[in-house]
């Protein structure tokens, strides 16, 4: 063991004692290649004491000094790239072209962060009464955190805490501890970008960590992107704790295929979106819905692309899959083939026996795996496997598909092929989900939109970045101005009106 992570609170590493710490391994090959700090209370109180003294700070600090900190923290990340990306395949498993692709998503946020001062801008009315202008200004809330999960360790953080910073606030980010190293690597980046100390705070930690922060009365906000069961516990905790919330849950995202579709750019898609990091994606496709006739097609196009995926080591470039994060969770996801085949369904492809390429035995392994003829009773089905588990369900029509989709509980995206534009249309006004695609696998909206779902995948009003995300991180005071010799005075009990 090489590596010891632990907490970053007021611009450097944390030097005090852990009562606890965890292993962190490489998914590749079992091996435990390293620890991690986990921090109780003491360690947030500490996190979030540093954030409260550089609040004032940075809450005056001026938007051009704000953005130019933005600007050289974006140049910092566009250089060090790679080197993140390689960090994060070592401890997360995902094949390092995928890493580096949710980098590019996260610059996207920083990249609108950037444009700050004109996102902050208010609003100014002149004469709303003789002589009485208003106007109104957005403030930050003061100390917020963000609860990041283990699947996206650079991406999601970077969907908050640019537009947090951006806008005035400080920060406290908990990571997953099952790959933490990330997190500690945007720290470092931030203070050679000279972002002042305690702006910026990582704790690491599990759920000890993540209820110290939503009871924290300092802190003002809570960001969470997780499972449905925790998004609904942080929101309904923070929130009784006084705290703005988004927690953003979990999710069974559908691909309704219609009998137009073109086939093989549909196959091509639906294993692009089920199998890219071996299936542990928030926007993954984990069921096709496939309106006959053309199911029995389609699944063999799936089955037969699916089949041929190189399953390896992420640092190995030939790879196209690497192993899920723990053999916990490799385990429990290869056991939803099992219960899928006993409660009906049939094994199309089973991932337990993909060959793979580079890896050690020992490594968490799971190739793609195919379920056809499932069923919406199915736990295979009801469940978010989280892994390279892909169920195709078969329906007779479009209303049944649409039905089929807005049944669920989760409504975090859904996507549908055709070529038919009337049907498209339809579908995206008629589908109970917050993120639509049209021929488009995986609809994660640009930095500009919003990111968040419907239903139990989102628990709050507020998706995550774009403006909705400026919107969460601030609030807005409306100011009611008169000066003096403009021609009022006098005593008037009566209630203000305008005129």
């Amino acid at each position: 063991m090489s590596k010891h992570v632990t907490h970053w609170i007021g611009g450097r590493s944390h030097t005090g004692p852990a009562r606890r710490r965890g292993d962190i391994y490489d998914p590749a090959t079992g091996a435990v290649t390293g620890t991690v700090d986990l921090a109780g209370g003491a360690e947030v109180d500490a996190a979030v004491a540093a954030a409260v003294e550089a609040f004032p700070a940075w809450r005056d600090a001026s938007l051009s000094r704000r953005t130019s900190v933005l600007f050289r923290f974006r140049e910092l990340l566009h250089a060090g790239a790679d080197e993140l990306a390689r960090l994060i395949s070592s401890e997360h498993g995902k094949v390092v072209s995928d890493a580096a692709g949710e980098i590019a998503r996260g610059l996207e946020v920083v990249e609108f962060a950037c444009g700050i001062p004109h996102l902050l801008k208010g609003g100014y009315s002149e004469n709303v009464s003789t002589r009485v202008d208003a106007f109104s200004v957005l403030q930050p809330l003061g100390v917020v955190a963000a609860v990041s999960p283990f699947n996206f360790p650079a991406m999601v953080p970077m969907w908050t805490f640019p537009v947090a910073i951006a806008c005035g606030n400080t920060f406290v980010l908990k990571p997953s501890e099952k790959d933490p190293s990330a997190a500690n690597f945007l720290a470092g980046l931030w203070a050679r970008a000279g972002l002042p100390d305690g702006v910026f705070n990582v704790v690491h930690g599990d759920g000890e960590a993540v209820t110290a922060l939503m009871e924290h009365p300092d802190v003002k906000a809570v960001s969470f992107v997780g499972s449905t069961p925790i998004a609904r516990h942080v929101y309904e905790t923070a929130a009784r704790h006084g705290k703005r919330v988004q927690a953003l849950g979990g999710a069974k995202n559908h691909m309704v295929v219609l009998p137009d579709a073109d086939l093989d750019l549909a196959a091509d898609a639906a294993v692009s979106a089920a199998f890219g990091s071996a299936g542990e994606r928030c926007m993954a496709i984990s069921a096709i819905v496939a309106v006959e006739p053309v199911a029995d097609a389609l699944v063999e196009r799936v089955r037969e692309r699916a089949a041929r995926l190189r399953v390896g080591p992420g640092h190995d470039e030939r790879s196209q899959m690497g192993p899920l994060v723990t053999g916990a969770h490799r385990d429990k996801v290869a056991s939803y083939l099992e219960s899928g085949v006993r409660e009906g369904a049939t094994l199309a492809l089973d991932g337990r026996v993909h060959p793979v390429v580079g890896g050690s035995p020992e490594g968490f392994w799971l190739g793609p795996s195919l379920l056809d003829h499932v069923t919406p009773e199915m736990s295979c089905y009801r469940d978010e496997i989280f892994g390279p588990v892909l169920s195709v369900l078969r329906v007779p029509d479009y209303d049944a598909a649409l039905e089929l989709v807005n049944a669920s509980p989760y409504g975090n995206g859904a996507a549908v092929f055709t070529r038919d534009g009337g049907a498209a249309r339809r579908f995206h006004n008629e589908v109970e989900v917050g993120m639509v695609g049209v021929n488009v696998p995986i609809p994660v909206p640009m930095a500009y939109y919003s990111f968040g779902g419907w239903k139990e995948s989102l628990f709050g009003d507020s998706h995550a970045h774009g403006t909705e995300g400026v919107h969460f991180y601030t609030r807005t005071k409306a100011v009611t101005t008169r000066w003096p010799g403009s021609g009022q005075g006098g005593v008037n009990l009566g209630f203000p009106t305008n005129g």
